[in-house]
C-alpha cells in the first residue's frame, strides 16, 4: 500500500486537474479541501485493488454543480442559510446509515482538481484507503458517464447533501439518466454546489467494474509536471513530454482569443478560439466543452473528440481549467488516450461524440489526418 505526504498529494492533484480536460474543479479549491489534511500532516494510503478486502465495502463521494460556481458569490436567497463546513463527509456517513456499513475504502468519481480531493479528503480525515481505480479515468460532465452505468451498477441508494446541511436519500431510482435530472436540478437551486455519496458496493463488485491503476496515473502525470517545472522546461516543452510519456499528442499551441459560455442547466458550455503560434502560426484551434473538453476543431474540421482526453497546459507547465483564464494566455492542447473501456459499444452511446450533438463516429486520435 502505497503511502502518499503533502507533496506527492499535491502532485495526484495537479495530474487529475490535467486528466480533468478542463473540468472537474480548479485544484485552488482542492487544495483547500485539503488544507486540513496538509496543516496537520496527514497522509494518505493508495490501496492496490488486489489488498482491500472483496467482502468490504467502498463508495464513491463527489461534488456535483458547475466548476465555475464554487466559491462564487450566493445569490440573496441562498446566503441567508447556514453553511455546514463539510457537506461530502455528511453524505458519507449518511450512506453508511443507509446501507447499515462501514465502508472499509473509498473511491474518486472522476479525475479533477477539486472533485478527486473530495476522495482524498474524506481517506485522510477517516484513515480509510484510497483505492487506485476510478470510474471514469477523466472528468466527465454527467451522472451516468461512468463505467459503473456500462457495468450495470446501481448509483442508489445515494445522499446528497448541500452546503447548507440538508441531507436527502434516494432509494429507489429508475435509471442514472433520472438520476442526473434530479440530482442535477437539486445542485442547481443550491448554488450548482452539492455533495453526493453514491454506487454503495462490495469490493469484488467494485473491482469488475472500474479503470484500474488510475490514482497512480495521474500521480505520474503530477510528477512529470513538477520536475519539468524544476528543470526550467516552458509550457510547450512539458506538454510535449506528458504527450510523450502518457502515449498521447500535442494538438495545438496558441494564444486565447476568446472563449465565450455560459451556464445553463447546471452546466457550463461554451468554445474556446486560440490562433496558433510558433509552428501553428496561421492557424485556428477551436475546444468545445460541457463542464469539460468534448471536442476540439483545426481550421473548422473535426480534430479530436471524446472519450479522447483533451486536455490544456498553460505557459507555466500548469494545467487549465475553463473558464479559469483570459484573453491573451497562452494554451498548449494535449490529447492522451481514452481508457479502452469508453471505446465499446456502450461505452461510446453514452460519451462519444454523437451523445453531445456531434455528427461524427468517435475515431481515435492516433487516426487523424496528417496536420
Amino acid at each position: 500500500m502505497l503511502e502518499l505526504n503533502k507533496q506527492d498529494m499535491i502532485d495526484l492533484l495537479y495530474g487529475c486537474t490535467v486528466l480533468g480536460t478542463g473540468g472537474g474543479g480548479k485544484i485552488e479549491h482542492g487544495f483547500e479541501i485539503m488544507k486540513e489534511d496538509f496543516e496537520l500532516g496527514r497522509t494518505l494510503k493508495i490501496a492496490d485493488l488486489e489488498e482491500l478486502p472483496e467482502d468490504g465495502y467502498i463508495t464513491i463521494p463527489y461534488g456535483c454543480g458547475a466548476p465555475a460556481a464554487i466559491g462564487a458569490p450566493l445569490p440573496p436567497e441562498l446566503d441567508r442559510l447556514p453553511k455546514v463546513e463539510s457537506s461530502a463527509v455528511m453524505a458519507f456517513h449518511a450512506l453508511e446509515e443507509e446501507i447499515g456499513h462501514k465502508f472499509a475504502a473509498v473511491s474518486s468519481s472522476e479525475m479533477g482538481g477539486m472533485n478527486t480531493a473530495e476522495a482524498l479528503h474524506i481517506a485522510c480525515l477517516l484513515d480509510i484507503p484510497l483505492a487506485d481505480g476510478d470510474p471514469a479515468g477523466r472528468a466527465v460532465p454527467e451522472l451516468s458517464h461512468s463505467t459503473f452505468y456500462i457495468k450495470g451498477l446501481p448509483s442508489a441508494p445515494m445522499a446528497v447533501v448541500t452546503k447548507f446541511g440538508e441531507v436527502m436519500i434516494f432509494r429507489e431510482m429508475l435509471d442514472d439518466f433520472r438520476i442526473e435530472t434530479l440530482v442535477r436540478s437539486i445542485a442547481t437551486v443550491s448554488g450548482d454546489d452539492i455533495s453526493v455519496s453514491d454506487h454503495p458496493m462490495t469490493i469484488a463488485d467494485y473491482k469488475n467494474a472500474i479503470i484500474p491503476g488510475a490514482i497512480t496515473y495521474a500521480l505520474k502525470i503530477g510528477r512529470l509536471l513538477r520536475s519539468a517545472k524544476e528543470a526550467g522546461k516552458t509550457g510547450r516543452e512539458i506538454a510535449a513530454l506528458v504527450a510523450e510519456e502518457m502515449d498521447g499528442a500535442v494538438l495545438f499551441g496558441g494564444i486565447i482569443r476568446e472563449f465565450p459560455w455560459e451556464l445553463r442547466d447546471g452546466f457550463q458550455f461554451g468554445d474556446i478560439y486560440l490562433d496558433g503560434q510558433g509552428e501553428y502560426e496561421g492557424r485556428e484551434y477551436r475546444i468545445t466543452f460541457k463542464n469539460e473538453n468534448i471536442a476540439s476543431y483545426l481550421d473548422g474540421e473535426l480534430d479530436v473528440m471524446v472519450p479522447d482526453l483533451i486536455c490544456m497546459i498553460d505557459q507555466n507547465g500548469d494545467p487549465m481549467t475553463t473558464p479559469d483564464f483570459e484573453a491573451g494566455d497562452e494554451m498548449n492542447v494535449v490529447v492522451l488516450p481514452a481508457p479502452k473501456i469508453w471505446t465499446c459499444e456502450t461505452g461510446l452511446e453514452i460519451f462519444g461524440p454523437r451523445h453531445f450533438g456531434i455528427d461524427a463516429d468517435y475515431r481515435p486520435f492516433g487516426e487523424r489526418k496528417a496536420h
